[in-house]
């Protein structure tokens, strides 16, 4: 009674004093529990975690209680080791199961190591580890079946809530989702570490919410990822995002927390390269409004990913100061699709008004140039991209583009097509497929590859191939109103440099005080930038 009474004025509740182990291998969930009570039913204060690995399931989070990791502190995700143990049972989500908007690890919260429905005012905080070793990594193949009848899918779920903050910890395989952040108002996200097997940071319908000083590691799954799902009811956007001074990235799971960087073996799950990026999307239904993304490195990872495909609205989104080296696909992928995973008679979405500058690319992929697709009912319009450097990987032909055999084209995303492509420009639309960079196979273009877009500038964009490429350095399809701007582009010499078709109003002018106005009916190739 002394001790509760102590920890009542201190507001300082230590998890051994409720009957924590520590030691790896004793069930601590109830101790953990019982101090989060204790502290909730005082009014608040904070649980600690002193040095130790505590072996537990799931752990309910609870307003004005703030949980601390010391320095030497684990919270390990235990193991169920037969059917009377395991983390609590996932809560009913019509709009996931019966209607399936949206999967599995998007639809559920308490299935997780630590989750909180409808909190406020928490902190997570301390130099400790929250290591995922008993977490399943979701309904995804690839990865391997539930370890358990009663497993749990995420290191940290919240749904609902505001005034949260993450601080300091490391996730160390942190299952579907290291940190599943929904529906939440006012989010910060401050100096963690994430080695994780799948997502590293989700973030969905979420407002206000800050990201900064965070190193995500996230070979098989997206390092950052804004989301606008179905999981409320009703199409909510994510806005006011500001993701600032991070790096992300792909190596092999667990050696960027021991400093090692070593390079994953094979490819990930969907059978493309490393992926560790910062992307919006796939999730769609409510779109984003008013991102900005800054002094970031995507380090052995895909590029950066702007997608809509069920019927939310990017708008407002400037991405500056990005570094990108060993890009697996994309460096730049907008792209607006119809996927359409929502209500019926959902109107497609739209993107518009995006700021990208102040870029370097280094050793890309040259089977992936930056994509611009839109949709004929609704373009990509207003974007920028403005000054970059572009090392494009290139190494590839034309004849390329016209076979595209097995071994560089992915067969998870681009589907095997019914007949062979009648010329280089033959891409396929594929508007209801999952959205990804491989989705359309191998493209005509080595630098940009622009389609159903208008109001789009390039300005003061240098680019270089690795290897020497016959494809086109920009092709322009079914686009209009585009400015090029102090371009300098390889291949000067080619016929096609740049290929324009069905397009008009491309206007382009030089440093030097060259201009031209390009358009195009079937495919017409231009030289001399």
């Amino acid at each position: 009674m002394a001790m509760a009474q102590a920890q009542e004025i201190t507001g300082y509740f230590n998890v051994r004093d409720f009957g924590a182990v520590g030691d790896g291998a004793t069930r601590d969930t109830d101790a953990i529990n019982a101090a989060i009570f204790a502290a909730s039913e005082s009014g608040g204060g904070t649980v600690y975690f002193p040095p130790g690995t505590y072996a537990s399931f799931s752990i309910e989070l609870k307003s004005q209680v703030d949980l601390h990791l010391s320095n030497g502190a684990t919270l390990l995700a235990a193991t169920p080791a037969d059917e009377s143990e395991g983390y609590a049972k996932p809560e009913p989500n019509i709009w996931g199961e019966k209607y399936q908007y949206q999967d599995f690890g998007h639809s559920h919260f308490r299935n997780s190591l630590l989750w909180g429905d409808n909190i406020h005012d928490i902190t997570i905080s301390g130099s400790g580890l929250i290591d995922g070793k008993g977490l399943w990594k979701g309904l995804y193949p690839p990865l391997g079946p539930a370890p358990s009848v009663n497993p749990g899918n995420k290191a940290i779920a919240i749904k609902g809530g505001r005034n949260i903050t993450f601080r300091d910890f490391s996730i160390y395989r942190g299952g579907h989702f290291g940190i599943l952040a929904t529906a939440i108002n006012n989010l910060t996200i401050d100096n963690l570490r994430i080695d994780t097997n799948r997502d590293g940071i989700d973030i969905d319908v979420c407002k206000n919410v800050r990201i900064t000083n965070v190193v995500v590691n996230s070979p098989n799954d997206d390092a950052i990822v804004l989301k606008s799902s179905y999981v409320m009811g009703e199409a909510i956007a994510t806005e006011n995002v500001t993701i600032s001074n991070s790096i992300v990235s792909g190596y092999a799971m667990g050696t960027m927390l021991d400093g090692t960087y070593q390079p994953m073996t094979g490819s990930a799950p969907d059978e493309d390269g490393p992926t560790g990026r910062i992307k919006l999307g796939t999730e769609s239904n409510g779109g984003f409004k008013r991102i900005t993304i800054n002094n970031v490195i995507f380090d052995h990872s895909r590029g950066l990913a702007l997608e809509t495909v069920d019927g939310g609205i990017i708008e407002d989104v400037v991405a500056t100061g990005l570094v990108m080296n060993q890009v697996s696909n994309s460096p730049i992928f907008i792209y607006n699709g119809a996927r359409m995973r929502g209500p019926e008679n959902t109107p497609v979405g739209a993107i518009r008004r995006v700021l990208i500058s102040d870029v370097t690319v280094s050793h890309s992929d040259g089977r992936f140039p930056v994509i611009i697709q839109g949709l004929p009912e609704s373009p990509v319009a207003q974007v920028t991209l403005k000054n970059m450097y572009l090392n494009m990987g290139g190494g590839l032909s034309q004849q390329d583009v016209l076979t595209q055999t097995s071994d560089l084209v992915s067969a998870f995303f681009a589907l095997e097509e019914d007949a062979p492509r009648k010329s280089v420009f033959d891409v396929p639309v594929r508007r209801e497929a999952y959205p990804e960079p491989s989705m359309f196979g191998l493209l005509p273009a080595s630098g940009v590859y622009m389609r159903y877009a208008h109001d789009i500038t390039l300005d003061n964009i240098s680019m270089r191939l690795a290897e020497p490429d016959t494809r086109s350095v920009l092709v322009f399809d079914s686009v209009g109103d585009i400015e090029l701007r102090d371009l300098s582009l390889p291949g000067n010499e080619k016929a096609d440099q740049i290929t324009v078709i069905s397009s008009d109003n491309i206007e382009l002018s030089t440093s030097t005080g060259k201009q031209q106005s390009l358009s195009a009916g079937e495919a017409e190739g231009f030289s001399g930038f």
